[in-house]
């Protein structure tokens, strides 16, 4: 029996039968039931969305910084090959505030340097590209030739190193 015969039977001032009466009570439980796991399951796609919204900011991120990198090196070898006459000029120390400010940037958006030299090798991080016989233990990192970087934790660039043997 329907809520409107119960309803009808109540103002006619018939009382509704009992099975009438839970029957009624077992279908409203039930859209009850529907309605929370209803809402339950749009709470769940709400949540789903913005964690799909996130990692895609995220890749977004990790895109833009891995293309940013390139110059970062390049600034790295420029400094290195700075001659000693020109190395107090204040050329290149506005170039090196603009390279101190890049590397700020890119730290505040979660871009860090992967350790190495002195490090034991790790495949997670590091790329060995050369060996070479040394009084270190086996598989410590004797020298970079790329920094690597991590992008809130993950690795964006592996770091190339030598190891020894």
């Amino acid at each position: 029996m329907t809520e409107e015969r119960i309803i009808e039977q109540t103002t006619a001032g018939e009382e509704p039968k009992n099975e009438e009466l839970e029957a009624a009570r077992a279908e409203a439980a039930e859209y009850k039931d529907r309605w929370l796991r209803s809402q339950a399951e749009f709470q769940n796609f709400r949540k789903r969305q913005e964690r799909d919204l996130a990692d895609l900011r995220a890749l977004a991120s990790a895109d833009i910084v891995k293309q940013l990198l390139p110059v970062l090196d390049d600034l790295d070898r420029a400094f290195k090959h700075v001659p000693e006459e020109f190395a107090d000029d204040p050329w290149i120390d506005g170039f090196r505030l603009i390279e101190r400010k890049f590397r700020q940037a890119l730290e505040q958006a979660g871009v860090k340097p992967i350790e190495t030299v002195g490090k034991p090798f790790n495949p997670n991080y590091h790329e060995s590209v050369a060996s070479e016989e040394s009084g270190e233990p086996h598989g410590t990192i004797l020298e970079e030739y790329r920094k690597g970087y991590t992008l809130n934790d993950k690795v964006l660039r592996l770091a190339m190193v030598k190891i020894a043997m």
